[in-house]
């Protein structure tokens, strides 16, 4: 019986790569595929752009096996979606991609080596990066992505061939959301609604990096352990004091819970006007969303705060059950008022609804939490604990007086002052590290 050939033209899910064009290229190469406007793509150029790819996703080994395996990890469809936190798909879909892996799985088993040059194509298949970093993604989800390379490579059918990658989706996600944990917002000229771009470089804070504040971090870790188990959960103010680690804390919980699929997205308040485009756009998805504000407040002609009302409480639209918004403030209420708003306020007819109404923002989150600076005992405990954390070899009434001293000059009592001491204790001289 003649054996069945498989091409890139027959796929009916996996279709739009990201890297496309490179894609069908090499399967044109490997006689996977029709020629593209009737040409020989560039053996050359093919590699080239392999090895570019490896530079700066950080792979290694066979870079054929990586690039398939980054465009199963990317592509976001109708399969790879629903297959995301949750597990295998099921219905018409499975049977549909079934199809598409017997493609994929013969592209996993063309040897490379044997296609001209020879001694081109041996190298990208044997490479040995000179570094190991990703400029993309964090070395965990680098490492991943190398492993599932190997794992298909070694798929002995199509059906362990899909187990592994759905593995991969339940672990991981796909696409940006997948394999990132945290976003910012971007307004593209000339495009239509926003872009929700990865950050790819998060600050790894975690709860028990924060000293002190245990009621704060246990009221937050509360509700956002609920949040992520699907249960009922509120939007959270943090506020108070500058540098007592309201920023620090929405960071851990970014780092403690993205394992269990949740995601931050960092808005600032002139994009409040876009908040219901990013909402469309992950109201679908198979993870639990944190919209981030930091550093929330308005001056009282700024009219932004309107627009984040409706989102958190209020408008026609019902904000979606995987999304919660957590904002960072140093003032309680939100809206600044002025002694002048009170002379005002004697000449309008219905002084107490203006008032409701600057009030009203800040009572729409359902948690607020607050961080107020700590006295000099909880100051002198923060810097010790810190100092002990970085072995920092000093007597601690040296360590005290020194920290005391460098308090009334760097911002007075709080857990960022200390930090900021510690570190210049650590630079200061080579026998403090």
């Amino acid at each position: 019986m003649e054996e069945k050939r498989f091409s890139v033209d027959e796929l009916v899910i996996y279709r739009n790569l990201r890297y496309e064009e490179l894609f069908k290229d090499m399967a044109v190469l490997m006689g996977l595929g029709g020629k593209k406007d009737g040409r020989e793509p560039d053996p050359f150029a093919c590699a080239g752009r392999l090895v570019e790819l490896a530079a700066e996703y950080g792979f290694e080994g066979n870079l054929w096996h990586c690039f398939l395996a980054l465009c199963l990890a990317e592509n976001e469809n109708a399969y790879s979606q629903a297959c995301e936190i949750a597990g295998a798909a099921g219905g018409t879909l499975d049977i549909l991609v079934k199809r598409d892996y017997a493609v994929w799985k013969a592209l996993f088993d063309f040897d490379i080596k044997t296609l001209s040059p020879v001694s081109l194509w041996e190298a990208v298949a044997s490479y040995k990066p000179a570094g190991r970093e990703s400029r993309v993604y964090n070395r965990r989800i680098r490492d991943r992505i190398v492993n599932l390379a190997v794992q298909l490579e070694q798929a002995g059918s199509a059906e362990e061939f899909q187990a592994h990658v759905v593995d991969f989706y339940r672990e991981f996600g796909v696409g940006k959301f997948g394999l990132n944990k945290a976003f910012r917002v971007l307004e593209k000229d000339g495009a239509q609604g926003v872009v929700i771009d990865p950050i790819m470089n998060v600050e790894h804070v975690y709860f028990k990096d924060i000293v002190g504040y245990e009621l704060q971090k246990a009221k937050l870790i509360e509700n956002t352990e609920a949040f992520v188990e699907g249960r009922e959960a509120n939007n959270v103010l943090l506020y108070g004091d500058a540098g007592t680690g309201k920023s620090s804390s929405v960071k851990a919980v970014l780092n403690e819970y993205y394992g269990r699929g949740l995601r931050m997205i960092e808005v600032y308040k002139h994009q409040f006007k876009s908040l219901s485009d990013v909402l469309a756009q992950i109201k679908d998805r198979n993870y639990k969303f944190i919209i981030y504000m930091d550093d929330l407040s308005f001056e009282d002609y700024e009219l932004e705060y309107k627009y984040l009302k409706a989102i958190l409480e209020g408008g026609l639209g019902k904000r979606p059950r995987n999304v919660l918004i957590y904002a960072t403030s140093n003032r309680r209420h939100l809206i600044r008022e002025k002694f002048s708003d009170k002379r005002e306020l004697d000449d309008e007819l219905h002084m107490n609804d203006t008032v409701q109404e600057k009030l009203s923002l800040a009572s729409r989150f359902g948690v607020t939490i607050y961080y107020g600076s700590p006295d000099k005992r909880e100051f002198e405990h923060i810097v010790g604990t810190l100092a002990d954390r970085y072995g920092l070899d000093m007597p601690k009434e040296e360590l005290y007086l020194e920290a005391n001293r460098w308090e009334l000059t760097h911002g007075g009592l709080s857990g960022r002052t200390a930090a900021q001491f510690i570190t210049y204790l650590r630079g200061k001289a080579p026998e403090f590290t």
